[in-house]
């Protein structure tokens, strides 16, 4: 399988000529800007391409791609990070911008998600992870609390294949890990009798807690059985027997064992693979002298598990499916 770590420091030069070529204010026309940034993916330098096919194509034991030493701007010269949503229509591209929407576009589509939260959470492909005050403690704004593990809309029926998170800022004291587990190392560490019972449960998730009525079918292990994907979310799918519990505290603790951080730093781009791992993130302190932790984020979806219908583009929005 393929390695988890690229060194895109000798490419770097390579890569900021490629970013500067793209739209200067990314969302004036988004769908303009990602038919840009997919066109430039085909020019990336044959390596890095070359290993974005394999982790596109195999996956890896790991579960994530870090793309390490991408061009980003010297901080002094970044805008303070922000405190709040959304970003500005007319700021200007920024570096990690443009690589993650690059990189982004030689994985697939670059798309936004209706959740099925009522609307109540904003539409949009281009988001913005940083401190906030009032995070809510399951949101990536947080920080005092561990983000506790999760699969990214695993209750939608077309779930993302991949989250990219790009850094333009780390945190100050180098605290806030992604946490990553893989199921593809945790999978040994459960039973047979585990195994079986995680496949055979269906779990009804509630995804709108106005409406009663809002629930999606999930099971935590699904597709082959000796290569799973995996859906796991302690916050939202409810045990509701001992068999259940049994399950769910076996499957805990083998990601758990397994789980290793990744630190983002300045020029660091992670792919997580959206149907192999859960993740999560480690608290950190944030100082709100907008020099806090600042990341990008995006859902790439592809032509696997069926995501695709035909005649999508990068920078559609994915109506709620609820899983079945």
């Amino acid at each position: 399988m393929p390695p988890s770590i690229i060194d895109c420091s000798p490419y770097r030069a390579e890569l900021l000529a490629l970013a500067s070529t793209l739209p200067t204010v990314p969302r004036a026309d988004l769908y303009a800007f990602f038919e840009d940034a997919k066109r430039l993916a085909e020019r990336l330098p044959q390596e890095l391409r070359d290993g974005l096919d394999d982790f596109n194509a195999n996956g890896n034991l790991d579960g994530y791609l870090l793309l390490r030493g991408l061009p980003v701007e010297p901080d002094d010269e970044l805008p303070a990070t922000p405190t709040s949503s959304p970003a500005p229509e007319d700021r200007r591209l920024l570096n990690m911008e443009a690589m993650l929407c690059i990189i982004g576009g030689a994985l697939g589509l670059l798309s936004a998600y209706d959740q099925g939260y009522g609307n109540r959470r904003a539409i949009t492909v281009l988001h913005e992870l940083y401190p906030t005050p009032e995070a809510h403690p399951l949101s990536g704004e947080t920080s005092k609390i561990q983000l506790e593990f999760h699969t990214d809309l695993s209750h939608h029926a077309r779930q993302p294949n991949y989250i990219l998170l790009s850094c333009s800022r780390g945190d100050h004291e180098g605290k806030a890990a992604t946490l990553v587990g893989s199921i593809r190392k945790a999978l040994p560490l459960l039973s047979d009798e585990v195994r079986d019972y995680l496949f055979d449960r269906v779990f009804t998730r509630r995804y709108d807690a106005a409406d009663p009525d809002a629930t999606a079918n999930v099971k935590t292990l699904y597709g082959d059985k000796d290569d799973p994907y995996v859906s796991f979310n302690r916050s939202f799918l409810t045990p509701e027997t001992p068999q259940d519990i049994e399950a769910f505290d076996a499957l805990s603790t083998a990601l758990i064992k397994v789980t290793e951080p990744v630190l983002l730093t300045r020029g660091d781009l992670l792919i997580i693979d959206n149907f192999r791992i859960t993740h999560g993130r480690a608290p950190f302190t944030a100082r709100w002298d907008g020099k806090d932790r600042w990341l990008h984020r995006a859902y790439v979806r592809t032509d696997k598990n069926g995501q695709l219908s035909g005649g999508e583009r990068a920078g559609d929005v994915v109506p709620f499916i609820p899983r079945r």
